[in-house]
């Protein structure tokens, strides 16, 4: 059984920045140091969605997951803190984001199969 993580973050209200986040999320600008990381952290499948400067994102991940030993291996990876540093010029957090929190998980209210 696979857990998903569904999680928010804003970008700069700016449609430069904008256009330049999503360029550098096309295939042929990934890093491919980022997907190993990503991958090696027990991430199965990530997606992210964007309206207006709101993103959302879908995180799938094998039941040995967890978001704590995730964060700590991103702390210790040069190449995934190069790549954090270059995404906080378009980044920015939510107003109910914690100190240094850029991705907020978002809370479930709803399941039509939970009827």
């Amino acid at each position: 059984m696979n857990n998903k993580y569904y999680l928010a973050l804003d970008l700069k209200d700016d449609p430069d920045l904008i256009s330049e986040y999503e360029r550098w999320h096309l295939k042929e600008n990934s890093w491919p140091e980022i997907m190993q990381s990503i991958k090696e952290s027990g991430v199965e499948q990530m997606e992210i969605y964007r309206t207006g400067n709101r993103l959302f994102m879908v995180i799938e991940a094998s039941e040995q997951f967890d978001p704590k030993v995730k964060a700590e291996m991103d702390m210790n990876n040069p190449v995934v803190q190069k790549w954090e540093k270059l995404m906080l010029r378009f980044q920015q957090p939510l107003p109910w984001a914690k100190q240094n929190e850029k991705w907020v998980e978002m809370k479930k209210i709803f399941a039509l199969s939970d009827l």
